[in-house]
């Protein structure tokens, strides 16, 4: 008897060993840095964040999950945020990064504080923190891809592009940049920053027209497909093609004129609700758990015949979304 027992105990004591370490995160706390707010996608994104993260707290899953936003969508100013996080020892800062490598210094500092440094959208280049981004370059090419289907003349293309010096925008930009060496049948005629704001793209594009030639198709970076619209009426011009980016006005307008005319396009983005995504990640990171330094997740595209439902289930002023729980976190890390 006393031998089974000692057997049974020594195995029980081995299945213990080869389980994971988990730590308790009931008492940690996770700031998210937000370098900027100006438009629907980043206010979607907080919104997202707030209501997941509220549910987590109040679930006892972490102590605290504040969100930090900068007033100007600048290097120093998120660098110095991140700083005051560091002081007022938060476990984990999760970070939509101005810029991918000039905060490095400050995530290194976090780093080596012991905080747990997950990245997103704007993802930052530091080795000790962890990255999630779609494959922005590939949302840049797909616009080509789904323009050469279309018009297999090709024609002249306006670029949109977003905030300039941010990672997001630059991949988007390289993206289109292949898919136009790819389909040489298409000639970007003009560039403008929209700042991926409807407001910022609307003046852009009234500014740049006067010297363009005819347009046959707008390629984005989203929260700019409407601004871009209201532009080329405003002066007059025939409405090329534009991609749109997901936003719930953009869709508005894309159903009227469907409705009106039959007119066709498709729209791409990364969803908001990434950051809820993040959070997840940042809380197992905080609980022993395996995760692999880069994440990549799909973006969210809407075709043609997906536009009513994904209409439905947008809220006015919103973004297209997908939230994410404990559960599609933890698939995503395993890769499933």
């Amino acid at each position: 008897m006393k031998k089974t027992a000692l057997l049974l105990a020594t195995a029980l004591a081995a299945t213990i060993a080869a389980m994971p370490a988990t730590a308790d995160t009931k008492d940690k706390k996770i700031a998210l840095s937000n370098n900027y707010a100006g438009n629907s996608w980043r206010q979607s994104m907080l919104k997202s964040w707030d209501k997941v993260t509220k549910q987590a707290v109040a679930d006892g899953v972490v102590a605290a999950a504040d969100p930090f936003t900068t007033s100007e969508n600048q290097v120093t100013e998120q660098a110095a945020q991140i700083q005051n996080l560091i002081l007022q020892g938060y476990d984990a800062i999760v970070i939509n990064a101005a810029s991918p490598d000039a905060l490095n210094g400050v995530v290194k500092q976090a780093c080596d504080a012991g905080i747990t440094v997950v990245s997103f959208d704007g993802i930052v280049t530091e080795p000790c923190a962890w990255r999630i981004a779609v494959d922005f370059k590939k949302m840049g090419a797909v616009q080509v891809d789904y323009l050469a289907e279309k018009m297999k003349d090709g024609g002249n293309l306006l670029e949109i592009r977003g905030l300039a010096g941010v990672f997001v925008d630059d991949e988007i930009h390289k993206g289109i940049e292949e898919g136009v060496g790819k389909h040489s049948q298409f000639k970007i005629v003009g560039s403008v920053h929209g700042d991926w704001a409807q407001e910022v793209a609307q003046k852009a594009v009234a500014g740049i027209l006067p010297s363009l030639p005819e347009v046959k198709a707008v390629v984005t970076q989203g929260g700019d497909g409407y601004g871009a619209a209201q532009a080329f009426k405003a002066a007059g011009r025939p409405t090329p093609l534009i991609i749109m980016g997901n936003r719930q006005d953009e869709l508005a307008w894309w159903k009227e004129q469907k409705n009106a005319n039959g007119y066709e396009t498709m729209s791409v983005s990364i969803a908001p609700g990434v950051s809820t995504l993040a959070f997840w990640v940042a809380q197992m990171i905080l609980d022993g758990k395996e995760v692999p330094k880069d994440l990549v997740v799909p973006f969210l595209q809407i075709n043609q015949g997906d536009l009513e439902k994904s209409l439905e289930t947008t809220e006015k002023g919103g973004v297209a979304n997908v939230e994410y729980s404990k559960e599609d976190a933890e698939k995503v890390v395993a890769g499933k």
